[in-house]
């Protein structure tokens, strides 16, 4: 007898975490593998978690999250969005961003229901419906599209089984960053088939070039049909803190509230007065670590591009580039795989994010100016020596 689910089997660890461990394997690594930024958390955050600690703030917390959280994330969603949120009906606590997606395929999906996810996307995204028993159909986006949904696209993949559309802006792991326009077309296409939006907004105060960040739920009719999953990993350098919440309609936000209680209960306690201090204070760290995020962006983008069989449009948030391989003639894995072998950079296979995303690597640069000058050098070296080799 197979003991192990259907689900268990089909998991697979992602390329992110495939190509991180074969870092171990090689001295003198420069990574552009893991979506992590490398600034400390702010120290005031950090302090106020130690106060919590030494207040004795470690009991079990409400499934929900403690009042004074949800009221403050109501606040920033009303001054970030222009939204109004109930925070006891309308606002949740979450163990981190991948556990909203997770709880929110969960809440919306039966059997079967369709999810519609943009390919390329993160890793983890396609598996949050499958975990849930949905499926996940993956719709190519396009890079003359800066990656964001086309509505001709998304008319092909539709059918009598889908339920909700999956959004992601700023994206992992292409850069890119949904119009007002294309926003617009999205949500149109979404009211006329009647369609519930998961919007993964992890990266949404990393954006540049001044453009204005837009959420479906700011559009027209939008705002019933709308989950916002949000965290706090990305904006405050919380990686490892675990922390996010979700925003949304009351009855979505209640069956997520009744899952997180039947898997983690609550959420840590003395990180959520940690939260707080995070979206209470002045945002001077968040504005210091983007426009240092935007300075290694030139540098990459400006980089890339002026290597001979390479090249990548402008980023413009989250913190990687989708380099565009296609020159090579080499596949997204034989590239990663011998660029780490040959010059000990690594970077992700464009494949590990969907079929689109063949013939592309993805690179982060949420690492030093150090690193990706140096990275830059040795890609240079190693796209040289395949040019002799040819």
């Amino acid at each position: 007898m197979a003991y192990v689910s259907r689900i268990g089997r089909s998991l697979e660890r992602s390329k992110i975490r495939k190509m991180n461990e074969l870092c171990e394997k090689y001295d003198n690594v420069i990574s552009f593998a893991i979506g992590e930024p490398d600034f400390p958390t702010p120290r005031h955050i950090v302090d106020e978690a130690i106060k919590a600690l030494n207040e004795g703030k470690t009991k079990y917390a409400p499934n929900a999250g403690i009042k004074e959280l949800r009221q403050e994330i109501a606040k920033t969603v009303k001054r970030t969005h222009g939204l109004d949120y109930d925070w006891e009906t309308e606002t949740i606590i979450t163990a981190c961003g991948m556990d909203t997606l997770r709880i929110a395929s969960l809440a919306l999906l039966e059997a079967d229901d369709e999810m519609l996810i943009p390919d390329p996307t993160w890793a983890n995204h396609p598996n949050h419906p499958f975990m849930a028993s949905g499926r996940p159909v993956r719709v190519p986006v396009y890079e003359k599209d800066g990656f964001m949904y086309d509505v001709d696209e998304l008319e092909k993949h539709i059918t009598g089984k889908t339920k909700v559309l999956l959004l992601n802006s700023p994206s992992n792991p292409t850069g890119g960053v949904c119009t007002e326009k294309q926003m617009a077309e999205i949500c149109s296409f979404c009211i006329d088939h009647d369609l519930f939006v998961v919007s993964d907004e992890v990266y949404q105060h990393i954006i540049y070039d001044g453009l204005r960040f837009c959420s479906p739920a700011m559009m027209p009719k939008m705002k019933e049909r709308t989950l916002i999953c949000n965290s706090f990993s990305k904006t405050y350098a919380m990686t490892g803190w675990r922390l996010g919440y979700a925003v949304g309609p009351a009855d979505v936000i209640r069956a997520v509230e009744l899952i997180n209680e039947n898997s983690l209960a609550s959420v840590n306690t003395f990180v959520q007065y940690a939260g707080i201090r995070a979206l209470a204070d002045p945002q001077d760290c968040v504005r210091e670590m983007c426009a240092r995020f935007q300075a290694r962006r030139d540098m990459v983008y400006s980089g890339i591009n002026q290597i001979d069989g390479l090249s990548c449009i402008k980023p413009k948030g989250a913190f990687y580039a989708f380099v565009n391989i296609n020159e090579t003639g080499l596949s997204s894995e034989d590239f990663a795989r011998r660029l780490i072998e040959e010059q000990q950079v690594c970077v992700v296979p464009g494949n590990g994010f969907g079929e689109a995303g063949e013939g592309f690597v993805r690179l982060s640069y949420a690492t030093s100016e150090a690193n990706i000058q140096e990275g830059l050098r040795r890609i240079a070296a190693f796209m040289e020596n395949l040019h002799t080799q040819s």
